[in-house]
């Protein structure tokens, strides 16, 4: 079991998912972070040397976070691999209601400022992204053996292009200041899904095929 972190540092790693959600990255400063953790600017860089450390700390904190959420969900019972990769996806589509900031990524909204100028953090964001796009690739390959799938595509790619898909709808919902975009955006991925693997395009995208 891992040695228990902290509480400053746990604290910190909170603010940093939270503001920076809120405000972006490059926007959000020390200051920003020790208040909103409650902490003093010296126990923020005794545990950090850098902003971009806690980023980096924070992205890591939030691929741990991504793994338990998912990977408890309620469709995650469901027998079949293509019931599980649809009752996913309308788990997704299902989050993106409320405070924008409270459904965005935060590794999405940190890479987007800091793929070029910082390299480490960029890293540390696609290890995030891909590792949680990644735990959907053992389900799309069973469900395309399952139910005679073929095509040119690979359980990678359609894994990545669902992360790709949502990443753009917080994008469109950041940009209208208004929640229905990013759904729309996650309902036609439903949509296409459900047309890769030859089924019925339904009205409520939250019903399984079966």
């Amino acid at each position: 079991m891992a040695p228990r972190q902290s509480p400053a540092k746990e604290k910190l790693i909170g603010a940093a998912v939270k503001v920076v959600r809120e405000k972006g990255f490059n926007a959000t400063s020390v200051d920003d972070l020790c208040r909103e953790a409650g902490v003093t600017k010296g126990a923020f860089f005794h545990h950090f040397p850098t902003k971009v450390d806690l980023g980096i700390a924070a992205a890591g904190a939030w691929k741990l976070h991504a793994n338990e959420l998912f990977g408890t969900a309620p469709y995650m019972a469901h027998e079949d691999p293509l019931d599980r990769i649809l009752g996913y996806l309308a788990f997704r589509r299902d989050m993106l209601d409320g405070p924008i900031a409270e459904f965005t990524c935060l590794v999405g909204t940190m890479v987007q400022e800091s793929y070029d100028s910082q390299p480490s953090l960029r890293a540390a964001c696609q290890d995030s992204i891909w590792d949680h796009a990644l735990t959907l690739v053992d389900d799309i390959e069973a469900a395309r053996k399952r139910h005679g799938v073929t095509g040119d595509w690979t359980a990678e790619s359609l894994a990545l292009h669902t992360q790709a898909v949502l990443q753009g709808a917080f994008i469109l919902a950041k940009a209208a200041d208004d929640p229905q975009a990013a759904r729309d955006t996650a309902d036609h991925l439903i949509r296409y899904v459900r047309m890769l693997f030859n089924l019925p395009v339904i009205r409520s995208e939250g019903e399984h095929h079966g």
